[in-house]
C-alpha cells in the first residue's frame, strides 16, 4: 500500500468516528513527531501495539479485501498484566476479512452501527480444514445454530461471541453503508495467534511516497 493511501483512508476513519460520535484516546492524533523520546510514558501502546492498523492482508486490492482497525487498549499474554483487547474497526460494503481463527482469543465482535455485517463461519477440522458441520455460536447471549459458510447478518447493536479455532470472515453487506465494528476480546497478538486459511500476510508492506499522517501500529520499530 502507499503510505498516501493510509493517509487518506485514516482521515476518512477520524471522520467516519467523529459521526459516530466514538471518540479515540488523545495520542490517536499525535503526529509521528509527537511521538518521539515518549517511549518510557507509552511502552504500553507501543509494545502491545495500541492504534491505527490499516491493511489489505497483501491482497494489493484494500477495497476489496482489508480491514481498518483502532486497537484502544491490550495486554499482553507474556505479562499478564492485562489480559483483555478492545478494538474499533471499520469495514466496507463487500470489503472482505479473510478467512482465519485464532489460536487461542475467544472475541466478541460487535455491529456498533452503519450498515449490517455479514459473516461466514466454519468450525475447524483436526488438521485446521473446515468443517462442513453445523456451527452454534452465542448471538447476545442466544445460542444459535447456522448451516457452515452460510451468511449470517448482525444489524447494528447485535454481537457473536467467536471462541478459538472458530474460522471466520467477515464484510459489510452491499448496499447498506460502512459497518462501524467493536471488538472485545483475550489479548491480541498478531505475529502468534492468527492462522489464516489462506496464506496470506497480516500487515502490508508500506510504499513510502509520501510522510505518514498517524503511524500505524506496524511503524513504531522503524520510526520509534
Amino acid at each position: 500500500m502507499k503510505r498516501s493511501e493510509v493517509n487518506s483512508i485514516i482521515t476518512g476513519l477520524e471522520k467516519f468516528f467523529a459521526e459516530h460520535k466514538f471518540m479515540l484516546p488523545v495520542w490517536a492524533s499525535w503526529s509521528p513527531e509527537d511521538w518521539k523520546g515518549k517511549y518510557d510514558i507509552c511502552y504500553e501502546i507501543i509494545d502491545n501495539k495500541l492504534g491505527w492498523d490499516i491493511t489489505d492482508f497483501g491482497s494489493g486490492d484494500f477495497n476489496r479485501v482489508g480491514l481498518s482497525l483502532f486497537t484502544i487498549r491490550n495486554g499482553n499474554w507474556d505479562k499478564k498484566d492485562k489480559m483483555y483487547c478492545e478494538k474499533i474497526m471499520v469495514a466496507d460494503e463487500e470489503q472482505e476479512t479473510p478467512m482465519h481463527f485464532h489460536w487461542a482469543k475467544t472475541e466478541d465482535i460487535i455491529n456498533r452501527g452503519g450498515g449490517n455485517l455479514v459473516m461466514e463461519l466454519y468450525n475447524a477440522t483436526d488438521d485446521d480444514k473446515l468443517s462442513p458441520d453445523l456451527v452454534t455460536v452465542s448471538i447476545d447471549g442466544v445460542l444459535t445454530t447456522v448451516e457452515a459458510g452460510k451468511p449470517l447478518i448482525l444489524k447494528p447493536g447485535q454481537s457473536i461471541c467467536l471462541k478459538s479455532r472458530l474460522y471466520h470472515r467477515f464484510y459489510g453487506e452491499k448496499g447498506k453503508g460502512k459497518v462501524l465494528i467493536g471488538e472485545v476480546s483475550l489479548v491480541n497478538d498478531d505475529a502468534k495467534d492468527n492462522r489464516f486459511y489462506d496464506k496470506i500476510g497480516r500487515f502490508p508492506e508500506i510504499d513510502e511516497d509520501v510522510k505518514p499522517y498517524r503511524l500505524l501500529v506496524n511503524d513504531y520499530e522503524k520510526y520509534l
